[in-house]
């Protein structure tokens, strides 16, 4: 066993064997008989999936670092030092020129092994009443703080991607659908401003999960604080949290803002992925709504005539990964007990799986949506299938004093004798409609035909042109002030 004040030259490879033991040599090791198996060195190990994490350790860090200084607990010129060495290693690791070894388990553990070895005995005090608990707790605070707001500015592109389409297609009327049958007749404009409400909601969500987690774990340590005279608002001012937490044992122990972010994100897979089911029926033969630009479509290795919608597709596939990680980590929260476990090392590959895969989904769905034309012939062509003009009937009839149970009646039997003539509505004439209702008069025909019914539309929010014009001013003012 070698002394502390051989340390510095031990770990520089200047006395004899430690090449040997600085393959095993842990924060923790010496309270343990020997070193750990190379099984438990590859299994503990979290460096390959944390270390994404660099910039929020050596920025903390800084921060307790600044705070120690301030209690007195290290000099200005061991300060100095830790900040020069932490700045230094970031560069490094910035430029792919940071060795990262497993056997420091960590990214935490890799930075502070670094900066021993630059700076030597002064590096050593960097953790001085600071526990790796309460450290990766701040870390991935840090982490997704700067993620949601990178998220939160993808969405805002899709919004405007989706607003600027609905911009050009304000008067022309398709069909809406329920239970994937004709429904009513609805502007495009109104079908594409429906998803910037949901995203809007994803924005929303996002913006309450920053708020709530946007608190300062720092100075909990491994479970119970330190007793230690630690200033825990000084690194949370330097580290613009807005608070402190007020439990040490809840601090470390706490991730629920984990599960609350995969959450998030697994609303924003949701979102994309009914839009995708959408536009891969839309441009089917079938259907023939949409055009979705050659370079989001694939063909087949053996149909030369297929264009496949394969990345809306794959957004679809994507979004069970990311319920997936919402499972998993639900499923890692349940059973622990108070406290840190080593069970929370696998919270970071769930919540960094579900930000890269949202990212990655948001980035592809705004291209596509910024380069997908709707062809509108086709759909006219189709547009007064379906009775899409039923239900304003119906309500024509309310307007005459009709109760509208009776008026549902009526036009429900409307339509089953104009299915079985092969007719449309707006085809029967006046006298078989008084058969039906002495209310119905001449004016019915105003209320009839797919197009004529969405100019008709009076409610605010209602999917017609007037209100769908009305929306696209208001998203662009709203997005435009982001």
């Amino acid at each position: 066993m070698y002394c502390i004040d051989t340390y510095d030259l031990w770990e520089r490879g200047l006395i004899p064997g430690a090449d040997r033991m600085a393959k095993s040599e842990k924060s923790w090791e010496k309270r343990l008989a020997g070193g750990p198996d190379e099984l438990t060195v590859g299994f503990v190990e979290s460096l390959s999936i944390d270390k994404r994490l660099y910039k929020y350790d050596i920025v903390g860090s800084i921060a307790h670092a600044q705070m120690l200084a301030e209690q007195k607990l290290i000099t200005k010129d061991e300060l100095r030092q830790i900040k020069a060495g932490l700045i230094e290693i970031s560069e490094e690791i910035a430029a792919g020129r940071f060795k990262f070894e497993k056997r420091y388990e960590d990214i935490h553990m890799a930075i502070e092994a670094a900066l021993v070895e630059k700076i030597g005995r002064a590096g050593k005090k960097l953790h001085t009443g600071r526990s790796r608990n309460d450290q990766v707790a701040a870390d991935v605070r840090l982490w997704m703080r700067d993620r949601i707001e990178i998220l939160q500015a993808k969405i805002t592109l899709l919004q405007k991607a989706f607003v600027k389409l609905a911009g050009r297609y304000s008067e022309d009327v398709m069909p809406a659908y329920t239970h994937l049958q004709r429904a009513q007749p609805i502007v495009i404009a109104s079908y594409l401003l429906s998803f910037v409400e949901q995203f809007e909601r994803d924005f929303v969500r996002l913006r309450n999960c920053r708020s709530l987690l946007n608190i300062s774990p720092l100075g909990s340590g491994a479970v119970a604080g330190s007793t230690l005279p630690l200033d825990r608002k000084s690194t949370a001012r330097q580290l613009g949290f807005s608070d402190i937490s007020y439990s040490s044992i809840d601090a470390v122990g706490d991730r629920d803002f984990c599960a609350e972010f995969i959450f998030d994100c697994a609303l924003i897979a949701t979102h994309l992925s009914r839009l995708a089911e959408d536009w891969i029926l839309y441009s089917s033969n079938e259907f023939g709504f949409v055009r979705i630009d050659d370079a989001y479509c694939t063909s087949s290795s053996m149909m030369p005539q297929k264009r496949n919608p394969d990345v809306l597709e794959l957004i679809r596939g994507k979004t069970g990964m990311v319920y997936g990680s919402l499972m998993a980590i639900l499923t890692i929260l349940k059973g622990q007990p108070s406290g840190y476990n080593r069970d929370m090392q696998e919270d970071k590959t769930h919540i960094f799986a579900a930000d890269d895969t949202v990212e990655a989904c948001l980035d592809v769905a705004c291209a596509i949506v910024s380069h997908t034309k709707f062809d509108t012939r086709k759909i006219l062509i189709g547009l007064d299938e379906g009775f899409l003009d039923a239900t304003a009937l119906a309500e024509y009839l309310v307007g005459k004093g009709v109760p509208f149970r009776e008026a549902h009646g009526i036009v429900g039997s409307l339509v089953a004798e104009c299915e079985k003539q092969d007719r449309k509505l707006a085809e029967q004439s006046l006298d078989e409609f008084q058969e039906c209702s002495t209310a119905i008069e001449a004016d019915v025909y105003e209320y009839l035909g797919a197009a004529g019914v969405a100019g008709k539309y009076v409610t605010e929010g209602a999917a017609g042109p007037k209100q769908a014009k009305e929306q696209i001013a208001y998203w662009n003012k709203q997005l435009g002030q982001r």
